[in-house]
């Protein structure tokens, strides 16, 4: 396992990311044996959400950490201020009360990264920024940013934090993977993959803030199980997400790359998948829904697997030139 480290957090952070929002306190025996799995592959940090399963993710996860007395080891990432389908819920009112609950759900007095779900651009920066530091000098987070924020407004709360001698965002948790997003799974998502991402790539790239990036595998697309041929025969939920956002033509040429470099690396489709997220010169953490530990110590592996920038180029379809 490969670990990465934040100025405000003292525990390693592992460069894997596990997800929770597949646990739940009806299956809380098998919730417990995935987190136990992937904790012995090295796993470290564990991403959640207020909105998850009504907190009921929240809630097992705390539940393991308290159970296995991992407080001290496990970096918790959670979310909160996800709009509902009333009103846009980015205040600082709705950022205490779901940060007040997480920590409830959590059994936790602080919170390592705490994250905002989605972004309300028609808000000021300021009382945002101000609100996330009032409950940092408290003790309540560690490290706070925002999930599915357009760079250019973590540029803006940057700034604004910096002219008034507060603390920054440190994390920013858009898209990111090897297939382009055609379309967003969910209203209000940011990607920075594809041509359409170069802007905010150079940017992160520039200021190394740590991206934790979601859907790194393209929510299955990478799994090989979506072919030209059968998008019609998917049912499940998710299956029908993978369809709408990656099954496009530039992407199933990015497939057909990576099936050929797989197979003369002698690695999985996946891992080639997930080894093109990790070799951009991005401060990465990927975040993954492992449905076991040897799914992902699978994907752990690929993070020490480099690939040269002929081979990225050729993955992303900037060249017809087949790396040697």
């Amino acid at each position: 396992m490969l670990y990465g480290h934040l100025p405000e957090i003292e525990k390693p952070i592992s460069r894997l990311v596990q997800g929770t929002v597949m646990m739940s306190s009806e299956r809380l025996e098998q919730s417990f044996r995935l987190m136990d799995e992937v904790y012995a592959h090295g796993c470290t940090c564990f991403d959640s959400a207020h909105g998850y399963r009504d907190g009921d993710c929240e809630r097992v996860l705390g539940s393991w950490i308290h159970q296995r007395g991992l407080e001290d080891e496990i970096v918790i990432l959670t979310k909160g201020a996800h709009h509902s389908q009333d009103r846009n819920r980015v205040t600082p009112f709705d950022i205490t009360s779901d940060l007040f609950d997480s920590l409830a759900r959590l059994r936790t007095d602080t919170i390592d990264l705490y994250v905002l779900h989605r972004d309300d651009p028609t808000v000021p920066v300021g009382p945002i920024v101000e609100v996330l530091n009032e409950h940092k000098a408290a003790g309540r987070i560690r490290a706070f940013g925002g999930s599915n924020w357009a760079y250019q407004r973590v540029r803006e709360a940057n700034a604004y934090a910096q002219k008034h001698g507060l603390v920054p965002f440190f994390v920013s948790s858009p898209n990111f993977s090897l297939a382009e997003q055609i379309e967003e799974p969910w209203p209000n998502c940011v990607s920075i993959s594809g041509p359409e991402g170069a802007d905010a790539r150079a940017y992160y790239e520039k200021t190394q803030i740590a991206l934790f990036t979601w859907s790194s595998l393209a929510g299955g697309f990478f799994s090989g199980r979506f072919t030209r041929d059968n998008l019609d025969t998917f049912t499940d939920y998710f299956d029908l997400l993978c369809v709408g956002s990656y099954c496009s033509e530039d992407n199933f040429r990015r497939l057909d790359r990576a099936q050929a470099l797989s197979q003369k690396k002698s690695l999985s489709l996946p891992q080639i998948a997930m080894a093109y997220v990790m070799n951009q010169p991005l401060n990465i953490f990927a975040l993954v829904g492992c449905a076991n530990g040897d799914e992902y110590a699978a994907n752990a592996a690929a993070l020490s697997v480099e690939l040269t920038s002929e081979e990225l180029a050729w993955l992303d379809l900037h060249t017809d030139e087949e790396p040697d």
